[in-house]
C-alpha cells in the first residue's frame, strides 16, 4: 500500500461528475454578483432588503437593518445587527419554503466583528418528537475587526422541522456587519466505480464511517455510505444527552423513583432506520462518558441544582440506563446488526490516572468527570461493563475506548481491561480513536509516527482481547494531500500487519467538510464527494476477490452485415510515442498479479503520470490496453477496469460508443 502519487489532472479523469441542475427556491433574492449556477439564495444587501432575516426571538435585542458600509466587500451596503445583548444574538434565515430536507447546501458568507471575535454559523434544528431545539455549529473563524469568509456545508433531514441557519459570536456581544451571503446546491462528484473500501478489505475487517442525522441526510451520503462502508456509528445521537428522555425521567422521579433513567431513540432514528434498510451493521458509541451526559443525570430527583447521588444510587441509575438501552434497541431495531458497543470512553488521562472530580466545562477544559465526581475515582467502569455483558444484545461486542492511545497511555488501557477481567470475560476489546496528525507545527513530521502507531497494536494485540479502530482521521495542513496519502498508507499497513486481531476500521465523518476537523482535511473523501489520494493510497496493493475476464484481447470488427470476433497480439503506443508488441496474457492485469482489481487501475493512472518512474512492462501495457484496443493507453483504460470492479460492465475489453 505504499503511496504513489499521481498527477490530479489525471485521477480527475476517473471521476464521472454528477451535475446537479438548478434548483431554483421561491422567494429567493439574487445578488448581482452572484453566479447564479445552482444558487437557491444569494443576498449582497445592495437593494437594502433583510427581510428575509430576523433576530432570534423576543428576547434576542437585536436590531437588523442594511446600511452603508465603506468598507462593504462588494458594493456600499451590508446587512449590520446592532444592539445584541447575548453572543447568541444575531440575524436569523428560516429555510421553510427556501430550502428542502435531504439535500446538501453549501453557504458561504463575509462577516465582520470587533477585534478578535469568534464569529459562528450556526444552524437551529428540532427533531420531531423532540420538545426542544438542537444547536449545531457549522463554522467559525476569528475576526480582527475586518471581514472574513465563513464556507461551509449543511444538510437537514425531513424529520426536522423549525430549521434555520444563523450568525452568532463565541465572544463578546458587539455589533456584526455581514455581506454576500449565499447559499447553492453542493456538487456531488461521486464516482461509483471506484472500489467501495468495504469491498477492499472485506477478508480483512469491516469498513466503517460515522455520521450524524444532518450529515447522512442527503441521498448523495447516503449513496457514499452505502458504495464504501458496511458499518455505521451515530457521531453523536447515541451519546447519554440524546438517548436520555428528560421528561420521562423527571415523570418517574416524580413518582418516587429516580433510579431508572428512561430512554429514547428518537435522535438516533434516521441512521438506525437506515442502516436497517441497507443491512449496515451498527457500532454503538456511547454508554458511559464524562462528557455530552447531562448534569441532572448525577443529581438528585434528577435535578441539576440538587445534591450529586450516592454511589449506590449512581450504581442503579447506570445498571438501568445501560438495560434500558439496550432493550430500546433489540424492541425497535430486532435487524440491526448492533455488532459493537463502547461502555466506556475517555476515563483516563494522559498519564493513565482517573480524570479529575467534576463537571466538564470550559474552566476544566471539559476534562472533569461527574462520574469520578461520584465515585471518587474510576471504580464506575468494572461495573459498567458488567451490566453491559448482562443486558446487550446477542453478538455485541463491548469496549473500552480512548484517545492517544498510542502514547504511554496504552500501558494503563491494558491494565484497565486486565482489571475489568481479572474475575470473568466482561471486555471483548479495546477501541483506539486513532485522531492522528500527518502535519504539525508547520511541518511536515507525523505525529504520531506510524511506528508508534504499530507499537500500540502489537500491544493491545498481546492482551487477547480485540481491536478496533473506532475514529481515525489524520489532519493535514494546507493541500499537502500526497503526503496525507502516504501517512495513510503507511498507517493501513500497520493495521494490515495486525489484521488478525481488528474486526473494524472506522473513520470518523464522510467528507472532509463534515468533519469535526474540517479545517484540516481528515478524511479520504473531500466535501464534493471525490476520493482523495488518500483513499488511492490504501487500496493500492490490496488484493481484492477474483474478477473473471477473458484472458485474450478481442478484436472486433463490425460491417452492416456480420461481425467477426479474433484474438490478437496487442500493439500498445507508450507515452514516447513508440510501439511494443506483446501478447496479453490477462486483459486488465496491468501489474502482472494474475487477477484484474482496483490495483491494475492505479498502476495505469501512475504509467500516465510517470511513465519514466513507473513503467509498465511490454506485457503489462499489452494487458492495460482494454479500452478499445490499439488506441494506446489512457485513462478510460484504467476507468474500464473500475467499471469491471463495480460490476457496471461484465467483460473485457470496453469499447467507446462509436465501435459499437
Amino acid at each position: 500500500m505504499k503511496h504513489n502519487p499521481f498527477n490530479a489532472l489525471t485521477a480527475a479523469a476517473l471521476t464521472a461528475a454528477m451535475t446537479l441542475s438548478s434548483f431554483p427556491a421561491s422567494g429567493s433574492v439574487t445578488a448581482d454578483a452572484a453566479d447564479t449556477e445552482d444558487v437557491v439564495f444569494a443576498t449582497d444587501f445592495e437593494d437594502g432588503d433583510v427581510s428575509k432575516f430576523s433576530k432570534r426571538g423576543d428576547s434576542d435585542t437585536s436590531v437588523i437593518e442594511a446600511i452603508e458600509d465603506a468598507d462593504a466587500p462588494s458594493g456600499s451596503k451590508v446587512m449590520s445587527i446592532s444592539g445584541r445583548d447575548q453572543s447568541w444574538n444575531g440575524p436569523s434565515l428560516s429555510v421553510e419554503g427556501l430550502l428542502e430536507p435531504n439535500v446538501k447546501y453549501t453557504l458561504s458568507v463575509k462577516v465582520k466583528a470587533a477585534w478578535y471575535n469568534t464569529v459562528c454559523v450556526s444552524m437551529q434544528h428540532t427533531p420531531n418528537g423532540a420538545d426542544e431545539p438542537q444547536y449545531t455549529n457549522l463554522v467559525k473563524d476569528v475576526s480582527q475587526g475586518d471581514y472574513i469568509t465563513l464556507e461551509t456545508s449543511f444538510s437537514y433531514g425531513d424529520n426536522e422541522k423549525d430549521v434555520s441557519i444563523y450568525i452568532e459570536t463565541n465572544g463578546e456581544a458587539n455589533d456584526l456587519f455581514v455581506d454576500d451571503f449565499k447559499i447553492a446546491l453542493a456538487p456531488n462528484k461521486l464516482d461509483k466505480s471506484l472500489v467501495g473500501l468495504k469491498d477492499v478489505y472485506t477478508d480483512m475487517f469491516k469498513f466503517g464511517t460515522a455520521t450524524t442525522v444532518g450529515e447522512i441526510a442527503p441521498a448523495s451520503t447516503k449513496e457514499l455510505v452505502k458504495h464504501h462502508f458496511n458499518s455505521l456509528t451515530a457521531g453523536n445521537e447515541l451519546k447519554p444527552e440524546s438517548v436520555l428522555d428528560k421528561a420521562a425521567c423527571l415523570a418517574m422521579a416524580a413518582d418516587g423513583d429516580d433510579t431508572d433513567p428512561q430512554v429514547t431513540l428518537a435522535n438516533a432514528a434516521p441512521i438506525l432506520d437506515f442502516a436497517r434498510d441497507n443491512n449496515i451493521s451498527v457500532r454503538g458509541h456511547v454508554l458511559v462518558w464524562h462528557q455530552q451526559t447531562p448534569l441532572w443525570f448525577f443529581k438528585e430527583d434528577y435535578d441539576e441544582s440538587g445534591e450529586w447521588v450516592s454511589k449506590d444510587k449512581m450504581l442503579k441509575r447506570m445498571e438501568n440506563y445501560i438495560k434500558n438501552v439496550f432493550a430500546a434497541v433489540k424492541e425497535e431495531y430486532p435487524d440491526v446488526d448492533f455488532y459493537a458497543w463502547d461502555v466506556v470512553n475517555e476515563a483516563l488521562t494522559d498519564g493513565g490516572s482517573p480524570r479529575a472530580a467534576g463537571f466538564p466545562s470550559q474552566d476544566n477544559q471539559y476534562a472533569a468527570s461527574p462520574w469520578v465526581k461520584v465515585f471518587g475515582d474510576n471504580s464506575f467502569i468494572k461495573p459498567a461493563f458488567e451490566y453491559a455483558k448482562k443486558y446487550a444484545p446477542e453478538g455485541t461486542k463491548l469496549y473500552y475506548n480512548d484517545y492517544n492511545e498510542y502514547m504511554d497511555k496504552k500501558d494503563a488501557i491494558v491494565k484497565l481491561a486486565e482489571e475489568i477481567n481479572s474475575d470473568g470475560h466482561y471486555i471483548d476489546g479495546i477501541g483506539m480513536q486513532s485522531h492522528l496528525n500527518v502535519t504539525n507545527n508547520g511541518g511536515n513530521d507525523p505525529f504520531p509516527t506510524a511506528g508508534m502507531y504499530k507499537n500500540a497494536l502489537e500491544k493491545f494485540s498481546k492482551t487477547g482481547l480485540d481491536i478496533q479502530i473506532t475514529e481515525l482521521d489524520a489532519t493535514v495542513d494546507g493541500e499537502n494531500y500526497d503526503l496525507q496519502a502516504q501517512y495513510y498508507s503507511d498507517i493501513f499497513d500497520a493495521i494490515v500487519a495486525y489484521k488478525d486481531y481488528v474486526s473494524a476500521v472506522v473513520v470518523w465523518g464522510t467528507t472532509d467538510d463534515q468533519s469535526w476537523r474540517a479545517s484540516k482535511n481528515p478524511l479520504l473523501f473531500n466535501k464534493d464527494y471525490e476520493a482523495k489520494p488518500a483513499y488511492f493510497s490504501i487500496v493500492d496493493g490490496i488484493e481484492v476477490p477474483d474478477i473473471t475476464t477473458t484472458s485474450k484481447a478481442a478484436t472486433t470488427t463490425a460491417t452492416s452485415e456480420t461481425t467477426t470476433t479474433t484474438t490478437a497480439t496487442t500493439t500498445v503506443t507508450t507515452s514516447a510515442g513508440t510501439t511494443s508488441g506483446a501478447e496479453v496474457t490477462l486483459l486488465g492485469d496491468a501489474n502482472l498479479d494474475k487477477r484484474v482489481t482496483v490495483a491494475d487501475a492505479v498502476a495505469i493512472l501512475q504509467s500516465i503520470a510517470n511513465n519514466d518512474k513507473y513503467a509498465l512492462s511490454p506485457t503489462g501495457k499489452a494487458n492495460a490496453d482494454c479500452f478499445d484496443p490499439g488506441d494506446g493507453i489512457t485513462a478510460n483504460d484504467a476507468l474500464a477496469i473500475q467499471k469491471l470492479d463495480a460490476k457496471s460492465i461484465s467483460t473485457l475489453p470496453e469499447y467507446s460508443a462509436l465501435d459499437d
